[in-house]
């Protein structure tokens, strides 16, 4: 019998992405608390820019598309924020998605695997993510428990399970 598989990705779906950010952007226009501060929050390239005329208020609406990436599913993990930067009258905020698993990250769930992992899994490095196959599907799942219970700093999906 061929083994089963599954590979361990950090990825964040971009349409919901753009979705949370369409919905802060419109909770940022519609709040009164918002009114006539500047508020605004929308792509910049790859990027997304929050601008405001206070840090409180670029810190509020941080906060904002931050509780939408969570109702819609997204990791507050794979989104990386910088700190508010005073820019002219206005402050600037920036923040990037990060996607895929690094070498160094890879090579710490494939060692937990291997440590703690049930006997006969096998984990291996695949450009940013990691194939996890074994002959048994009941250990690719308690593999699967394993990595859910530990708190990486990255965000983890299991995706292609055969």
């Amino acid at each position: 019998m061929a083994d089963s598989s599954f590979d361990i990705v950090s990825k964040v779906d971009r349409q919901e992405v753009d979705n949370a950010l369409n919905q802060a952007a419109k909770e940022i226009s519609q709040r009164y608390d918002f009114k006539g501060v500047g508020a605004s929050i929308g792509w910049s390239g790859e990027r997304i820019e929050i601008r405001a005329n206070a840090e409180e208020r670029a810190k509020a609406v941080l906060d904002i598309f931050q509780s939408k990436l969570i109702k819609r599913g997204i990791s507050l993990k794979a989104l990386d924020a910088g700190e508010p930067q005073a820019s002219g009258k206005e402050y600037k905020l920036g923040c990037s998605l990060k996607e895929g698993i690094s070498q160094e990250d890879a090579k710490k769930v494939a060692k937990l695997i291997r440590d703690e992992g049930p006997k006969g899994v096998k984990a291996q490095v695949q450009g940013d993510e990691l194939r996890v196959s074994s002959k048994s599907r009941d250990s690719l799942q308690e593999v699967q428990r394993l990595i859910k219970e530990r708190d990486f700093d990255f965000a983890v999906q299991f995706v292609n399970y055969r």
